[in-house]
């Protein structure tokens, strides 16, 4: 599998404070079947990482991971503040691209009071940059207007969901938004945003089995990401259909899908 959110580089952000750490990460990875790693530290007002110094945290992850024999293979990334990404230049978003390739993973706002991220999004986009959407999902704003989420991916932007979401570690409101996204075919990729050994460690399969998602986990997991460092056409999604989203959600998607007069 391969995982494009993960806080695995050492002292850069809220990932592992030191090298043990992200060893310790890395053969968690491996434990549960990634054999690929995109380093997505944060790139935000308060943590102002940069392309070039996160692509020498790679090389310098790389280099510890093959001499202890770890078998894990590592790209550079970075998960792209919203606010941020309208003001960096086009130079440093293209380099802070997953893997060096078209996609540029740019972070939904987690803050109740942020509105509007759909225009954010679109005004990033629109200066040529192929946008994933990082855990949209825990975003207030798109919870309250989903359609809005569904207008960026109509659009041409991708959508990632955090594993742990479906399975209820950031709430049942998350779980169930979670839900219905992949119900809808909103989801592309899953990733496990990890930030240690512990606590948020590395995993999908897990997650993705409960979630009774198990038909789709090479797509979201191995074929869509592959694609995506790639720089190619997604795959063709499972035929099998995704679970019906939740029952106990009375929202848009209920509305658009159920019609006005089903409640």
């Amino acid at each position: 599998m391969i995982d494009l959110h993960c806080h695995i580089l050492p002292g850069i952000d809220d990932g592992p404070t030191a090298l043990s750490g992200s060893l310790a990460m890395a053969r968690k990875q491996l434990e549960a079947g990634v054999h690929t790693v995109a380093a997505t530290p944060h790139v935000a007002p308060e943590m102002r990482n940069t392309a070039a110094a996160i692509a020498e945290g790679v090389a310098q992850l790389q280099a510890a991971l093959e001499a202890e024999r770890v078998p894990l293979r590592v790209v550079s990334g970075g998960e792209v503040h919203l606010g941020l990404a309208t003001e960096l230049s086009d130079d440093e978003l293209a380099a802070l691209r997953l893997g060096g390739g078209p996609w540029l993973l740019v972070e939904a706002p987690l803050s109740p009071a942020a509105t509007g991220v759909d225009a954010l999004f679109r005004a990033v986009g629109d200066r040529g940059h192929r946008i994933l959407v990082a855990h949209p999902e825990r975003c207030p704003d798109f919870q309250r207007r989903p359609e809005a989420l569904r207008g960026l991916v109509e659009d041409g932007m991708l959508v990632q969901v955090t594993a742990g979401a479906f399975a209820g570690r950031f709430g049942n409101t998350v779980r169930r938004f979670a839900l219905e996204l992949a119900a809808e075919r909103l989801v592309h990729d899953v990733a496990s945003d990890a930030h240690g050994p512990h606590g948020r460690a590395p995993s999908l399969r897990p997650e993705l089995e409960g979630a009774g998602l198990r038909a789709w986990t090479v797509w979201l997991t191995e074929g869509v990401p592959a694609a995506l460092l790639a720089g190619t056409e997604l795959p063709a999604p499972p035929v099998e259909a995704p679970p019906a989203a939740p029952s106990q959600r009375r929202g848009l998607f209920g509305r658009l899908f159920r019609g006005p007069d089903a409640d």
